[in-house]
């Protein structure tokens, strides 16, 4: 087992996980901290250290307001459950968990980028305990970053002060992550030519901006895409890459809320005193995000990858059967009808032919999965533009247990792919314990060459994943105890959705 490992900036001591077998590394510094003159800059060089350092413990998560406390909200209770973590602005750490015995072993690599819409979420989250899946033979590193304004603030200043990373900081923390485990994994027994990102919901969004950044030529070799890549074309209060001045508006009228005059105040502020303004600003104004900086980000990622225009590689995409419904909302027929012209155009007469009369079944019926238009389109526009890079679909879809009845809701999956349900209060039985043991194979096959078929642990093979068609792409269907691939056609709203949507690009 490798207990220490030489990396950027010294000597890190692991400790064995539940299994001795795999040692897990807590608390590696990956830059210097965001701090002072830090805060609102790309991740600088790492401090080096003396004597060996105790990586024993997560480090602080990033600046957010404090979890746990809203004990009526579903993911209080599932993951961010502790008040008490520890929270600092000093937040640039990642964590390894590896199986190797030797330097010399080249295990695949997944590095993982956590959800929470920018703004929360960590990767001490019980969820992302490694364990399992270094279990099968993959090196595992879950990334720390800047969130809310912390992470994603742009301005005027930044532009001109430094015009080579103005904004994007977060995204810029989890890139350094990468690159941190391309210098340094091979330390831990990983293969540095053999990396896989990954992340769920605005981290699957974030790997998204990771495929289509001009930065990042070769820096990975696959992808995994979970609740991240969203299509459609009903009106929408969320908004992927504001403009540049949108942007820098925004920024400018956050010093104004924080009461500084400059970027020079504004970087002596209290870290706290920024978050919580911070939280107080964004329900006014709406959450800081990516940015079109045209450096890290030129384009919005879901509108750069449909046109072709993101770094060609295999990638397994994924969402819950419950999550992310949209519908086509009116105060009356007429509105709604007017609304359908704009959105539809040419296909708005036979979407008001199925849709009906009656407001209130008109919008039940046009209610569509935003992440089933983004998938199947994607697969079609892939192939008009040429790309023959493997793409693997899969809808999750069991029984979730609970008093609370929450059907496959929004994150749900993520005890099933890591494989940790045993962490979870909800009173999982076998079949779902079969469905996590599935899952959690499917996504390690696939971080070791690009394909998620292969065999169960009893080495049976499992139901075959296949690549998706455009013309009619299928996915795998997540269940009970079990999975099954199924070309299932989308329903009529969804196809003429798709249609009116792909004509975009």
């Amino acid at each position: 087992m490798i207990r220490k490992a030489q990396v950027e900036g010294g000597t890190v001591v692991g400790i064995p996980a539940a299994d001795p077998r795999i040692t897990a590394f807590k608390g590696i510094p990956f830059a210097a901290p965001p701090v002072g003159e830090n805060r609102w800059r790309a991740p600088q060089p790492v401090i080096p250290w003396e004597g060996e350092k105790e990586c024993f413990k997560f480090a602080p998560i990033s600046m957010q307001h404090i979890p746990g406390l809203d004990k009526n909200n579903i993911y209080s209770r599932e993951w961010n459950v502790d008040p008490e973590i520890e929270m600092d602005e000093d937040c640039l750490y990642l964590n390894v968990w590896t199986p190797a015995n030797s330097v010399d072993e080249k295990l695949p690599v997944f590095v993982w980028f956590f959800g929470g819409g920018l703004r929360e979420g960590n990767p001490a989250e019980m969820e992302f305990d490694g364990e399992r899946i270094a279990r099968r033979g993959v090196v595992v590193v879950t990334v720390n970053y800047r969130l809310q304004a912390f992470g994603f603030l742009a301005h005027p200043e930044l532009t001109a002060t430094q015009p080579d990373a103005p904004t994007n900081f977060g995204h810029l923390d989890q890139r350094q992550g990468v690159i941190w485990a391309k210098n340094n994994i091979a330390a831990f027994g990983g293969d540095p030519d053999n990396i896989t990102i990954g992340g769920q919901s605005a981290g699957g969004g974030s790997v998204c901006a990771q495929l289509v950044s001009p930065l990042n030529e070769g820096l990975f070799q696959k992808a995994i895409v979970m609740s991240g890549f969203m299509g459609g074309v009903y009106p929408s209060k969320m908004k992927m890459g504001r403009t540049w001045e949108e942007s820098q508006e925004l920024g400018v009228k956050f010093f104004e809320f924080l009461g500084v005059k400059n970027l020079e105040e504004a970087r002596k502020l209290d870290a706290a005193f920024v978050r919580d303004k911070g939280d107080e600003f964004t329900a006014k104004f709406g959450l800081f995000g990516g940015s079109l900086d045209g450096v890290f980000m030129k384009d919005n990622q879901m509108d750069s990858m449909m046109k072709g225009n993101y770094w060609h590689m295999p990638i397994m995409m994924s969402y819950t059967a419950g999550e992310f419904k949209s519908d086509l909302q009116a105060a009356d027929m007429d509105e709604f009808k007017a609304l359908a012209k704009d959105c539809l155009g040419e296909n708005a007469d036979k979407f008001l032919e199925l849709c009906g009369d009656d407001l209130e079944k008109a919008i039940d019926t046009s209610r569509i999965s935003g992440l089933e238009v983004g998938l199947r389109t994607f697969a079609k526009k892939n192939k008009e533009n040429g790309i023959d890079a493997p793409l693997f679909f899969s809808v999750f879809n069991p029984s979730i247990p609970g008093w609370d009845n929450p059907g496959t809701f929004h994150s749900s999956d993520l005890w099933f792919w890591w494989e940790n349900l045993a962490k979870c209060w909800r009173a999982f039985q076998g079949p779902h314990y079969d469905l996590a043991r599935y899952m959690c194979n499917y996504l390690c096959n696939f971080v070791k060459c690009g394909d998620p078929n292969g065999l169960d642990n009893d080495g049976t093979p499992m139901t075959e994943w296949f690549a998706a068609d455009a013309e009619k792409p299928g996915f795998m269907w997540l269940e009970d105890g079990k999975t099954a691939f199924r070309h299932n056609e989308p329903c009529p709203i969804t196809e003429l959705v798709m249609e009116a949507y792909k004509k975009r690009f």
